[in-house]
């Protein structure tokens, strides 16, 4: 909570909101002269925060508060009479489950008129099955194919799917070795059997099958794993030039420490989540340095933001954070355009503008503009790699700021 918001309790009695509270839904926040008012736009905010993903979690609802901070003290969204943005903070934990009996509380008890979340996709999967029986909108940066692949109205996807990430990831890989005076022939790839992870996998499959490069090691393996060893083992028999794992933080972890240790040099290659978050490099020291990464966006791309987010939260701005900011700053400009807080209204902002200006400018489109899927057609994916402590954007040209060292 920022230090300009309070708890609101207007309109609710003391038993109401501790039952709120033990049904595991959040209460709102909202600016002081909001409340006097009587004006807010409550938005429902739903993250992992507890269990496995919950510094994910809470990294993406930094990046709404920070936006949503802006906003407000920018005037409100003018166009309803400078309304404040109420941010309704819910913890979906780690479960599709508790995610979507979460947004059924809030689309019921706190009359959000949108929803922004939920990091992993197996949640927001969860989430968008509620939205879109509500008809209300969803803005997500998860990356799954299967989120704007089942011609749902409500939901918006700021971010490239899965499978295009995975296929960026691999043609960047090409690239880079390529510049480096390397052929690549032989890849292997290991994925947690979750939406996420085989969205992607199935993206590194199809770069490699249509560049002719023999997938030599395929292995999904579960969400939470306690032993890489055979993982680890079956890739040093493999023979590959190079390894894409994708996975979130316990598990990337994991396979970087058992690899290095075990002195597989080989270079690898993240699929973002668990390879691009300050608590990588803490996690691993001297051993993150030199992973690269596919990642949707960066903030090495536009400093005059993301610095913002540094000072404010004394890190840098991770993705998921980015991403969410986005995700936030684009509601805002939609609540502009449809002067109103309708479904309908915000629905059809929604899928008719081309949102630029502001946070917009962080993604690498310099803008966003959904099709009718709800999937921003301007994303396209880069390749960062960690350089002391820092990440680096180094792929493709025109996006970046230092040259990839590759190990070969």
């Amino acid at each position: 909570m920022s230090k300009t918001e309070t708890r609101a309790t207007a309109g609710l009695t003391r038993r109401r909101a501790l039952s709120l509270a033990a049904a595991g839904v959040a209460m709102p926040f909202v600016l002081r002269d909001a409340v006097a008012q009587g004006k807010a736009i409550n938005v429902g905010v739903i993250m992992p925060l507890s269990g496995a993903n919950a510094q994910f979690g809470i990294n993406s609802r930094n990046g709404v508060e920070l936006v949503a901070d802006e906003i407000n003290a920018a005037g409100g969204i003018k166009a309803l009479g400078g309304a404040r943005i109420n941010l309704v903070v819910a913890d979906s934990t780690s479960t599709p489950t508790t995610a979507a009996n979460v947004a059924q509380r809030l689309l019921t008890q706190n009359d959000v008129v949108a929803i922004l979340g939920a990091f992993a996709s197996s949640l927001t999967i969860a989430i968008s099955e509620v939205t879109e029986r509500r008809g209300v909108p969803l803005l997500t940066m998860s990356f799954s194919d299967q989120i704007t692949g089942r011609g749902f109205e409500n939901i918006f996807q700021v971010v490239a799917k899965a499978s295009v990430l995975g296929k960026a990831q691999f043609d960047g890989t090409v690239a880079l070795a390529a510049a480096a005076g390397q052929k690549l022939e032989k890849i292997a790839i290991m994925y947690e059997d979750t939406a996420y992870g085989t969205s992607q996998a199935a993206g590194l499959r199809d770069g490699a099958k249509a560049a002719g490069v023999q997938v030599v090691m395929d292995d999904a393996y579960p969400l939470g794993i306690t032993d890489v060893t055979p993982l680890i083992n079956k890739l040093r028999a493999s023979g590959a030039q190079a390894v894409f794992p994708v996975s979130y933080l316990n598990d990337s972890l994991q396979i970087i420490r058992a690899m290095r240790q075990q002195k597989i040099a080989i270079p690898a290659i993240g699929g973002a989540a668990g390879y691009v978050i300050p608590d990588f490099e803490k996690g691993l020291g001297e051993f993150a340095e030199g992973v690269l990464s596919i990642s949707p966006a960066s903030y090495d791309l536009a400093p005059e933001l993301t610095e913002r987010f540094r000072k404010r939260y004394g890190y840098f701005m991770v993705h998921e954070a980015l991403e969410h900011a986005v995700c936030m700053d684009v509601l805002g400009q939609a609540l502009e355009a449809a002067k109103s807080t309708q479904p309908d209204a915000l629905r059809k902002a929604l899928h008719d503008t081309r949102f630029t200006g502001g946070w917009t400018k962080t993604m690498t489109g310099g803008a966003v503009q959904f099709d009718k899927t709800g999937l921003n057609t301007l994303s396209t994916p880069v390749m960062v790699q960690w350089r002391n402590k820092e990440l680096v954007t180094v792929w493709p040209s025109e996006f970046a700021k230092g040259k990839a060292v590759w190990a070969s």
